[in-house]
């Protein structure tokens, strides 16, 4: 029964196949990681990225899924997690010089955000 007391609940989204690639959208997650979920939503509204539009989203998205779902208060939330792994590669070929085709690589990425609630 100790073992109840130390389980910690977490409320998370996911983003599964974003059109954006994962080395782009790291620049943002490790800027939010570890703080507080108002304070993120601070810093990703006036960063200049093409990611934070979509990280916001799913920000907003984590907190909605803890106040409803789990009965966070939202003034306790922590960023404590946020990866971007690399998803599926779509793959295109553009004309080049030559009769020749250049391969372009459209990358996809899977976001995900855990967001825990923290003790005072």
């Amino acid at each position: 029964m100790q073992d109840l007391e130390n389980v910690k609940i977490e409320a998370r989204a996911e983003l599964k196949y974003a059109r954006i690639s994962a080395r782009k959208v790291k620049i943002v997650a490790d800027l939010i990681r570890r703080k507080k979920v108002d304070e993120a939503l601070a810093i990703i509204k006036f960063t200049p990225k093409a990611s934070s539009v979509i990280i916001e989203k799913l920000l907003k998205s984590a907190i909605a899924n803890a106040e409803n779902n789990h009965h966070m208060t939202r003034g306790n939330l922590v960023v404590s997690e946020i990866y971007a792994n690399q998803g599926p590669t779509l793959k295109r070929i553009r004309p080049a010089a030559k009769g020749s085709a250049v391969r372009i690589r459209k990358r996809t990425c899977h976001i995900t955000i855990i967001l825990r609630e923290e003790q005072k």
